[in-house]
């Protein structure tokens, strides 16, 4: 099901057939260092995390990470979309693209399209992004979003720190 369209990309809600897609995203190096081993390892643990994750969260709150497909070929190039986590009192956007998508622009053109559609057609008013703080792409990415460094937090039990970076559509 397609939820936005920009330009050149669809965001569509995963379903079991992106298991493979999946699986591989969330075992690429990037992935692993930035976000963490998530023990997603064959395709039927990827099927699984589908309907655990993204579509569970859209059955309670009307979004999730959404599916990036390129128009152009029908490519899965990454993920983008809005998050309700636990550990968080406000809603975050989140993205992942594999490796060889990135640096073309995919991801700011479907995170703007996610804003948007958060302000516009949701009505929140404040969304959040939290990233590592040595992750150099996704902080560029959140603060060409318009999003600002706030604080820095412990979400992991490891203890590690993590960025947190907020818009308030009221002051925008």
């Amino acid at each position: 099901m397609k939820i936005l369209e920009t330009d050149r990309l669809n965001l569509r809600l995963l379903d079991a057939a992106d298991a493979a897609f999946y699986l591989r995203l969330v075992n690429q190096p990037s992935w692993l260092r930035y976000i963490g081993n998530r023990g997603v390892h064959t395709l039927e643990q990827a099927q699984l995390a589908i309907a655990q994750g993204p579509h569970t969260m859209y059955e309670r709150f009307g979004f999730c990470l959404y599916l990036v497909e390129i128009k152009n070929g029908g490519v899965a190039a990454g993920i983008c979309g809005l998050i309700k986590r636990d550990t968080l009192d406000d809603v975050d956007i989140g993205f992942a693209f594999l490796d060889e998508h990135c640096g073309r622009g995919f991801a700011y053109e479907a995170a703007s399209a996610v804003l948007e559609h958060a302000g516009r057609k949701l009505g929140m008013r404040r969304i959040v992004a939290i990233t590592a703080p040595d992750n150099t792409q996704s902080i560029r990415l959140v603060e060409k979003l318009g999003l600002r460094f706030d604080r820095q937090l412990i979400l992991n039990g490891d203890g590690s720190p993590t960025n947190l970076y907020v818009i308030d559509f009221a002051s925008v």
